[in-house]
């Protein structure tokens, strides 16, 4: 199969799979996904989902959040992890958007990632989820699976997202790795994995899957 009757075949796959998708981290604006997404960093969205209605019933503007000291965003925020480093991003960045973005999260990638606490992946996430422009956010699940079906190197997840770029349609980007993160959950785990009863590793899993 050629890569691109392969990228034909994830696609189709895919949507056959999950033709409605929905954005797993509960938020209700730009600043609340913002906050949910550096959240969720080593932690799953579901434990995520449980503290952000926590923490965003102390403050769910950036005018609220820097009332609150970083320690006491810390005592909310603890059970995701990485708790010293999110409370002080958090922090950190609504201070920003109130100082330099007129209280609005920036629709602006450069913007997001200069922000304490926000690498590319969550800028991706925003810019994707919160703005609809496309955006190629690469998780562990994204690099798994990418590298599997033999459509990226594995090197890294920044090479991972340059050629998932330039073999799907730019159209599809924000979907696409929604889609590729259940599809991971569900059929594609990193352990316990039998690619023979993977709905898309059976068809064109990398052969060393299969020794």
């Amino acid at each position: 199969m050629t890569k691109k009757e392969k990228v034909a075949f994830v696609e189709q796959k895919l949507t056959e799979l999950y033709p409605t998708i929905s954005i797993p981290l509960d938020h209700e604006d730009a600043y609340t996904l913002l906050v949910a997404v550096l959240l969720s960093a080593q932690c799953t969205d579901k434990k995520v989902n449980e503290i952000t209605p926590l923490l965003f019933a102390k403050a769910r503007t950036p005018q609220q959040m820097v009332m609150l000291s970083v320690g006491e965003i810390q005592d909310i925020i603890r059970p995701c992890g990485l708790s010293p480093m999110k409370s002080k991003g958090i922090h950190g960045l609504s201070k920003i958007i109130l100082e330099e973005h007129d209280g609005q999260v920036p629709k602006d990638m450069a913007a997001l990632e200069r922000m304490p606490g926000v690498g590319h992946k969550t800028a991706s996430v925003v810019m994707s989820q919160a703005f609809g422009v496309p955006a190629f956010p690469v998780d562990t699940h994204i690099h798994r699976l990418a590298y599997r079906w033999t459509l990226s190197t594995g090197k890294n997840v920044e090479r991972t997202e340059a050629d998932l770029k330039r073999l799907f349609p730019e159209d599809t980007w924000n979907a696409l790795h929604l889609r590729i993160i259940f599809y991971g959950r569900e059929h594609c785990p990193a352990k316990g994995h039998d690619p023979r009863k993977c709905p898309i590793c059976s068809v064109i899993g990398r052969k060393e899957l299969f020794a």
